[in-house]
């Protein structure tokens, strides 16, 4: 991380008190940037910020979808880096809610992106798209020139908004780059559905954790530090490198089953495995990994957590939230 490069810049990141944008939140704040989050939910129950974290950014509740609001945050805040996160993230959800999943995924990008245009101040955006935007594929692992194709809709949603980034930086030259991410994991993610904190959830529980599918399914699994650290560098050198309508993917390149990562949870908490096969999911992609050497080699990125380290931590901070 270039310390100089983020001290007192004006940075919004929208989705900021989620999951990847708290975390992404709190190392910028070491940083000394200048922080405004925007977000649907603000100053939540479960949170990974504390008080003295809330003092250091400017925290504006609303929707990426919300234009006007999106246009005076930028100008009001001469708003030089966007970290564009906001989105419908639940896959289950989304299916529920097509609409507002379309509304908050693809008008909330074309949004930052057309205030980005209108401004004289932001130079640098990296948008977060999704393996899941590749769709279903026959060759593995995904390399970023694949197809973009989705099937369902929160898949559909980021196949678009990263086609509308791309088309952004092709017409206008807007700086604007794009993050295809694994599953990413690891402390401040309250999302129980997800098969890490459910896990986790369960084993100190004392009870079978349940697996939606058949446990056969194949992931990449990317600590969430790694990731941020994919974010910050792409800001970094977007304009350096000129990388405006690029995407990165990044992963670990260590695909996965499901059972695999359940037993290896099980396996680093010293306990026996646990679970129970459903075989109920539905939408959703057997086989998904991708291939990040562009990342490496362009970015100079890199994940600093191996997926037993990175479990390790994972599994110590929540066994401590929840004996909180």
């Amino acid at each position: 991380m270039n310390r100089k490069f983020w001290k007192n810049k004006n940075v919004l990141i929208t989705g900021n008190e989620g999951f990847l944008g708290s975390n992404l939140t709190k190392i910028l704040i070491s940083a000394d940037a200048n922080i405004v989050g925007l977000d649907i939910e603000v100053k939540r129950k479960n949170t990974l910020f504390n008080k003295e974290d809330y003092k250091k950014i400017v925290t504006v509740k609303g929707s990426v979808a919300d234009y006007n609001l999106v246009k005076n945050i930028i100008s009001k805040y001469k708003i030089e880096v966007v970290l564009h996160l906001g989105a419908e993230a639940i896959v289950g959800k989304c299916i529920k809610n097509p609409l507002l999943t379309f509304s908050s995924n693809i008008e909330g990008t074309w949004n930052i992106l057309e205030v980005c245009r209108n401004s004289k101040t932001v130079k640098s955006i990296v948008t977060a798209s999704s393996d899941k935007a590749y769709g279903s594929h026959k060759i593995l692992p995904y390399k970023e020139d694949a197809p973009l194709h989705g099937d369902h809709p929160y898949d559909v949603s980021k196949s678009c908004a990263d086609l509308i980034a791309y088309t952004y930086f092709h017409t206008y030259g807007l700086p604007v780059a794009t993050t295809r991410c694994g599953n990413i994991y690891g402390p401040g993610d309250f999302n129980f559905s997800r098969i890490v904190p459910d896990t986790v959830r369960c084993m100190i529980a004392n009870k079978p954790i349940e697996i939606r599918s058949d446990g056969k399914f194949t992931r990449d699994y990317v600590f969430v530090e790694d990731i941020a650290n994919g974010y910050i560098l792409l800001a970094e050198k977007l304009q350096q490198l000129k990388l405006g309508g690029e995407a990165f993917n990044f992963s670990d390149e260590n695909p996965i089953t499901v059972i695999e990562l359940v037993k290896r949870i099980y396996q680093i908490a010293g306990k026996k495995p646990d679970y129970k096969i459903l075989n109920q999911a539905k939408y959703e992609i057997k086989h998904q990994y991708l291939a990040s050497q562009k990342a490496r080699r362009i970015l100079k990125w890199k994940p600093e957590f191996t997926l037993n380290t990175g479990l390790k931590k994972a599994v110590d901070w929540y066994t401590n939230y929840f004996n909180k």
